[in-house]
């Protein structure tokens, strides 16, 4: 005797008779946290992300920065780095917030991404892998708004601090009961 073969043009969903229908409003990471759910020291993981030739290849493609010491490897190494020398912009990037939680959390009540800073500490090459984080550092109430500001570190996979920084973001205060 054979298995029933499972076809997929056979297979149907039928929603439940409590199940209320798809709103895509209500498709979201959760209730906006608003700048009163905040703390200072509460930190927010980015993922790694390796330095990938395409990566670098993908960044001088959007930016149109094409100065050697990105793409020529023998120029970088007659210049004493090891590897291609990774654009600093294209480094500030890897603590893009929306990489991570930090404004999934955030959800409605984030306004506007008001600034931010960087710091190259150290180079980052070809195949290193970096490793964000955003930590807030100040909580700075307005009468309906707020800023949020986050200190930003990028190590590397040997633990080197290669870029700091800060992010600054206007958040909604908790709207007042009716």
């Amino acid at each position: 005797m054979s298995e029933p073969v499972d076809r997929p043009e056979q297979r149907t969903t039928r929603p439940t008779t409590s199940e209320a229908p798809f709103d895509p409003a209500q498709h979201r990471f959760g209730d906006a946290a608003y700048l009163e759910d905040l703390h200072v020291g509460q930190r927010f993981y980015i993922p790694s992300r390796t330095q990938t030739p395409a990566l670098f290849s993908a960044f001088q493609l959007a930016s149109g920065d094409n100065h050697p010491i990105h793409y020529d490897r023998p120029y970088c190494q007659a210049r004493g780095h090891r590897d291609l020398l990774a654009h600093g912009l294209q480094v500030a990037i890897q603590a893009a917030s929306g990489a991570g939680v930090f404004p999934h959390v955030l959800g409605d009540s984030l306004i506007a991404f008001i600034d931010q800073s960087s710091r190259f500490l150290a180079p980052v090459y070809a195949e290193d892998t970096l490793y964000p984080m955003l930590e807030i550092t100040d909580l700075t109430p307005n009468r309906s708004t707020g800023v949020v500001t986050v200190a930003v570190t990028i190590h590397n996979q040997d633990g080197v601090l290669v870029m700091d920084g800060r992010h600054r973001y206007l958040i909604r205060r908790r709207p007042a009961q009716a």
